[in-house]
């Protein structure tokens, strides 16, 4: 017998076992009118009025939703809703400049358009046929439907979303996952990760970010309730963590850093000390920061890395019982790698010290780029594009990136986009731009730029002419002005050799 695997199946098993169970704690602080908690039978309900909502407007199975929208119930419920009914959610990073916003909405195709109220000013003029603004005033239209959605077939191979994400082109590429691909991601990162219905966890990854990692789909199933962090600062996420209970959570580096910065204005041991645990992507963490999880939150870290391209789980990196009798910081050292392929992950490293990975997590290909999906799976597997080295156990560490692209709080930014926009500026003849090592944030985004002759640009001046185009957190953090930039024959940038001053003295090339 083969039973499509698709998103609906998590929610079904929410609503039918834990319907009456809360299943979201709404963002209380936002612009829009909190939902407070809802139970798993009232999200089922809204989502399918979502659906509902949908075949009013005449939005065909296969057609795409976009979102742009801070963590909160509602964009679970149309996370749900969209996929449900056959429709695909393109989910869309907050943090992007109106004009990305605008490609992105325009290349996917979407017809439908939901905003976060804070974001409608900026996002106010972007051409799309149905655009809504996230709220009580819209809640009726979106979420309250009493008719029953349009009963749909879903085969499992078919899209679920359309993730876009940043590489090492200016553009951004959709990603295109299907049911599927969520369906292994989130059942392999729930087994992991041990979810049960015991847990309560913290939504403080952005739900655009790989749908939150697949975890609305892992913990619904499983009955945990979801609560939902708007804005991440390390002092309320402790105060979540107090005030809810929370038992898991998960967090860029960045975000641990805050965490643990503010634990130390705290008196007492930290909220959630010894049953807490923390799931850590987007950049690998030092070591110290891990030993310091332990020692001074008492929260149990496990590492994971993955891309969105890879739904995006492909390696786990948990204590093990092996680990028990090591001290804290030759743990930590252990703990520092990537982690082992996750069950029905496959891995290795090819001749040129690349990372290739082939798993049923792995996308169907980029949206409408056919020539990038070939050059990203070739003979079967995966080019993640990231630089690492696998020990005899199976561990993977990640040394460096093939890609240009850097890292910094979690976030991807392509430094070729971020080049453009400065050469645009007409007082630059040319430009680099790299991440350096960065205490907070894993890595800074730093612009090595040549002036053309008779200009007197300043450092100041190019970061605003940046904060102007781009997201902020893609612009520069620093300037520094050379005579010349390092190329090869043929004209190319070397990056590796614009790198190597700032990273002097590590052992890999990303922080």
């Amino acid at each position: 017998m083969h039973v499509p695997l698709t998103v609906r199946d998590f929610l079904d098993r929410a609503e039918l076992v834990y319907g009456e169970r809360v299943g979201l704690v709404d963002e209380p602080d936002q612009p829009a009118t909190s939902w407070g908690s809802i139970t798993y039978r009232e999200l089922a309900r809204r989502a399918r009025g979502f659906a509902a909502g949908l075949d009013a407007l005449g939005i065909e199975k296969g057609e795409r939703v976009a979102i742009v929208a801070h963590n909160g119930a509602r964009f679970v419920a149309a996370l749900y809703g969209t996929c449900i009914s056959g429709r695909v959610l393109v989910p869309i990073n907050f943090r992007l400049h109106a004009h990305e916003v605008a490609y992105i909405v325009a290349h996917s195709g979407a017809r439908v358009l939901l905003v976060d109220p804070e974001l409608d000013g900026a996002l106010g003029e972007l051409p799309v046929e149905h655009r809504f603004v996230l709220g009580a005033s819209t809640d009726e239209t979106l979420f309250g439907s009493p008719r029953a959605p349009a009963a749909v077939e879903i085969a499992e191979n078919e899209l679920a979303t359309l993730n876009y994400t940043s590489g090492t082109t200016a553009r951004p590429k959709g990603v295109r996952l299907t049911h599927r691909n969520l369906w292994m991601n989130a059942t392999t990162f729930g087994w992991h990760a041990g979810v049960s219905d015991r847990d309560r966890f913290l939504h403080v990854v952005p739900l655009f970010h790989c749908n939150g990692w697949g975890m609305p789909f892992a913990l619904a199933a499983m009955g945990a309730t979801q609560v939902l962090l708007r804005k991440a600062s390390g002092a309320e996420v402790l105060r979540r963590v107090e005030a809810h209970g929370i038992t898991f959570l998960g967090g860029a580096p960045a975000v641990v850093s805050g965490v643990l910065d503010a634990q130390r204005s705290r008196a007492g041991h930290a909220p959630g000390h010894g049953t807490t645990r923390i799931l850590v992507a987007g950049a690998p963490p030092p070591t110290s920061l891990i030993e310091r999880v332990e020692s001074e939150l008492g929260w149990e870290i496990i590492q994971l890395y993955g891309l969105t391209e890879t739904s995006p789980l492909i390696t786990i990196n948990r204590r093990r019982a092996e680990f028990d009798a090591l001290s804290p910081a030759e743990r930590a050292a252990k703990l520092g790698r990537a982690g082992a392929p996750v069950i029905g992950t496959r891995m290795r490293i090819d001749e040129h010290g690349e990372v290739l990975a082939r798993a049923n997590v792995v996308m169907d290909g980029y949206w409408n780029d056919r020539a990038a999906t070939d050059a990203a799976i070739v003979d079967g597997w995966f080019h993640t594009g990231d630089g690492g080295s696998m020990d005899e156990g199976g561990y993977l560490s990640i040394s460096d990136r093939k890609k240009d692209v850097i890292i910094t709080g979690g976030e991807n930014v392509s430094s070729i986009e971020v080049e453009d926009c400065l050469m645009a500026h007409a007082g630059v003849a040319e430009a680099a731009v790299i991440g350096v090592p960065d205490a907070n944030w894993g890595e800074s985004v730093k612009a090595l730029v040549v002036l053309r002759p008779g200009s007197a640009t300043s450092e100041s001046v190019l970061i605003e002419h940046c904060r102007a185009r781009l997201a902020h957190y893609k612009c520069p953090k620093s300037v520094e002005f050379r005579d010349a930039l390092a190329r090869t024959a043929t004209g190319k940038l070397q990056k590796f050799v614009l790198r190597a001053p700032y990273w002097t003295g590590r052992t890999r090339q990303v922080n």
